[in-house]
């Protein structure tokens, strides 16, 4: 069986497992709809942000 002939440093086997530790994002709910969304972020569903009306957001029909 093939063996390495050198030994690999610590940077090249972080790199390697780098996107083991990759987190789902972190929905939260929208107090106007309901709905999941980004924080931080209009509302996809009804266009809300912080109280208002940014967008028109989907239409519901």
């Amino acid at each position: 069986m093939p063996n390495p002939k050198h030994r690999h440093s610590k940077t090249r086997r972080d790199l390697r497992r780098a996107h083991d530790f990759i987190k789902p994002y972190q929905l939260s709910k929208c107090p106007n709809c309901g709905a999941e969304k980004l924080p931080h972020r209009v509302c996809p569903s009804c266009g809300y942000y912080r109280g208002r009306e940014v967008t028109a957001g989907a239409k519901k029909d």
